[in-house]
């Protein structure tokens, strides 16, 4: 791939304008005071790319036109009903990722861990009755077996048997590739819904040599040819022992797809959001195979509704439960911890609260780390949370409420009695909730309507969706809605979209796209269909934002002292060219077509005083190249700038939107004569790679 090797970007601000990287969490919901200022409202074009920029991942060319059209009020309505809104593209799409659709023991049992297959191993688990999954555990348990045997070889010395030498071992590389070669050649000679069928009857050496040998290309042609069922046994039995990683490979890939595809941005936006306010690891134990329904029935089937509902589903989900510990917690004098009240003499074991979760779930969740509450607090939450816990997490269990592990008695909690002779009295709380249950339902539906928490959830809100430091008294606006609502969720966003904050020149592209919101919105713009979202998902993990794997409950950053810095500028003008250069994971990219999409699109702007004075602009006013783009390209006399011109405006206008500043045409026009293109189309991939790597292109 050819890169931009010698590019830097160097930053010389004043510490009033640069935002200073913090060294801890963000946790604080307090408002920084500022100076009234008088806002510049917004054009009704820009109004609409407002929108468009924050609640979607990109505007999509024809989009801007669409929403002027319909007026952005009823799309923001249409929006806020996702049900309402057709995403035939994105469910046809979908069906190449069966596990999103799972439950955990379903998932499971397609990809098992280590730990099932050890047991169909050893004969403490059958194989599935399923032929074509029976014939994938076939496999991962002979590769179990070797790994035993290899263990074997290692640990005793004295053993007859001995490793394979180097050259022995290429003997065996070189013999398996040539028998995957022979079978791929059998398979295709077979009519392609025939092909998996002789796949599975196939030894299961000659299975293992198959999967883990058999050429890129011909790989390719296979899989493009399976079912989605049948790839995922494919991949099963390529896998290493333990095959539970895919669970988690399909579901980043689907959030890539849903992103770039989804006709309900706003349902999809508001998912991230939540994900990342209700943060698990996806690497915690089973949390592997817990993630994808998260996501699924907790976040985003609540993403638009009513917070106490989100809150309650995200506190009853497995997932939830194994990352913040929860399902461990035991009350110090419950059944489960050997107290018998029948039994005066019976003693306590060593088993008690884990109040990872209660601390979080006040700190973080609901009324933040400035809600008053105390450690305390904290403790007896966690009282009040035990017996929530998980049937079988190893399995894919659901969540169930444990009485016996609950810690009995009356608590004093955050200003308030709760226990079971004193039960909250709330008309909200479902008549079928366990006995016990029903005080950890109490106590979060006291949070939920804590004007705390109304305070806090529309600051985060505020500040994912107008500005890093957004203004307080819009926070107070939305905070009252949500008191007002019952936390509707619909209703706050409302009055976020409709304040004169939202709609002013002030916080008008004055956001910066994290990693995951940059690569989505350079396929979105460029209306490029993601024919290789596992790449995607690679490339992120490389920009430091791995999906789902943020470890701390904090989540990732959405401020843009996170994700400003030399670096992860130039990783991204990279991809940009990557990309539009067509050598991004075989990505196939029109330039052509997408200058075409331009040029039909709103007229080309050029700098506005606007960009100018805006403060998020600022970050990259001094951004300078300071080295030629090394690609190796033989020279060649200048192409014609006046069509150089209205290429490089035309894509501005219909990537950004417009406000490019003068700064950045000098840079971009200045990259163009010192790397002339071989042809007009080397020079146009050229063109739209600077112009998405550009400072104006990073922010929403």
């Amino acid at each position: 791939m050819r890169k931009f090797t010698t590019l830097a970007l160097l930053f010389s601000l004043a510490p009033a304008t640069y935002p200073q990287k913090k060294t801890t969490p963000a946790r604080s919901n307090k408002s920084t005071p500022q100076k009234p200022v008088a806002l510049v409202p917004l054009s009704p074009q820009e109004r609409a790319q407002q929108l468009l920029n924050r609640f979607t991942f990109g505007p999509r060319p024809g989009d801007l036109e669409q929403v002027l059209a319909v007026t952005p009020e009823k799309w923001f309505e249409q929006q806020l009903n996702p049900d309402s809104v057709r995403d035939a593209v994105l469910d046809k799409r979908l069906n190449d990722y069966p596990t999103l659709n799972m439950q955990p023991d379903q998932a499971l049992l397609v990809f098992p861990d280590r730990g099932a297959i050890q047991q169909v191993a050893e004969g403490k688990r059958p194989y599935p009755a399923d032929p074509n999954l029976a014939a994938m555990y076939e496999v991962q348990v002979g590769k179990y077996n070797k790994d035993l045997d290899e263990k074997r070889i290692n640990a005793n010395s004295q053993s007859n048997l001995t490793a394979p030498s180097e050259s022995e071992a290429a003997a065996q590389k070189k013999a398996a590739q040539t028998t995957a070669a022979r079978i791929a050649g059998d398979l295709f000679a077979l009519p392609k819904n025939q092909r998996m069928a002789a796949l599975i009857h196939l030894p299961v050496s000659d299975r293992i040599a198959f999967t883990a040998y058999v050429a890129g290309d011909q790989k390719n042609l296979l899989l493009n040819d399976f079912t989605p069922r049948e790839r995922e046994i494919f991949y099963g039995m390529a896998a290493n022992v333990g095959a539970s990683y895919q669970i988690i490979n399909e579901l980043s890939q689907g959030k890539f797809i849903r992103a770039i595809l989804s006709e309900r941005q706003l349902q999809e936006v508001m998912t991230d959001f939540w994900f990342n306010h209700f943060n698990i690891y996806i690497g915690k134990d089973s949390d592997q195979w817990y993630t994808t329904t998260y996501e699924r029935d907790a976040i985003r089937k609540h993403a638009l509704g009513k917070f106490r509902d989100l809150l309650l589903a995200t506190a009853t989900s497995p997932a939830m439960m194994v990352y913040l510990d929860n399902w461990q917690s035991i009350g110090p004098d419950s059944l489960a911890n050997g107290v018998n009240p029948a039994n005066p003499n019976s003693k306590k074991g060593n088993k008690g609260l884990n109040e990872n979760y209660g601390r979080e779930v006040m700190e973080l969740h609901t009324v933040g780390v400035n809600g008053g509450y105390t450690q305390a607090d904290v403790t007896a939450l966690s009282a009040i949370l035990t017996g929530w816990t998980v049937d079988r997490p190893n399995q894919g269990g659901p969540f169930q409420f444990d009485y016996k592990r609950h810690e009995p008695g009356t608590k004093q909690w955050f200003g308030h009695t709760i226990g079971a002779t004193t039960k909250v009295e709330l008309s909200a709380i479902p008549s079928n909730i366990p006995t016990g249950m029903n005080e950890g339902v109490d106590a979060l539906t006291l949070l939920a309507t804590s004007p705390k928490t109304a305070h806090f959830i529309s600051y985060k809100l505020a500040q994912r969706f107008v500005a890093d430091e957004p203004p307080p008294a819009l926070v107070d606006r939305m905070a009252a809605t949500y008191l007002a609502t019952d936390g509707d969720i619909n209703d706050i966003l409302r009055t976020l979209i409709q304040s004169p904050e939202f709609n002013s020149k002030k916080y008008f592209r004055n956001k910066v796209k994290t990693p995951f919101e940059f690569l989505v919105s350079a396929f979105r713009t460029t209306a490029t269909d993601p024919v290789n979202p596992g790449a995607l998902v690679d490339t992120i993990n490389k920009m430091g934002m791995r999906l789902y794997y943020a470890l701390p409950p904090t989540g990732y950053y959405i401020t843009a002292d996170q994700w400003m810095n030399s670096t992860t500028l130039v990783d991204r003008l990279n991809f940009a060219y990557a990309l539009t250069g067509s050598k991004f994971a075989n990505q196939k990219f029109d330039s052509a077509h997408v200058l075409a999409l331009s040029l039909m699109s709103q007229p080309a702007v050029g700098p506005t005083a606007a960009t100018a004075v805006n403060p998020a602009h600022a970050l990259y006013s001094t951004t300078v190249l300071s080295n030629e783009i090394n690609t190796n390209l033989p020279s060649q006399p200048p192409p014609d700038t006046t069509g150089q011109d209205i290429a490089l405006h035309a894509l501005e206008s219909a990537l950004i939107g417009g406000g490019i500043s003068a700064q950045t045409n000098q840079l971009i026009r200045k990259q163009i004569a010192l790397l002339p293109a071989t042809n007009s189309t080397d020079t146009l991939n050229l063109l739209t790679a600077l112009v998405m790597g550009s400072p104006e292109f990073q922010l929403r």
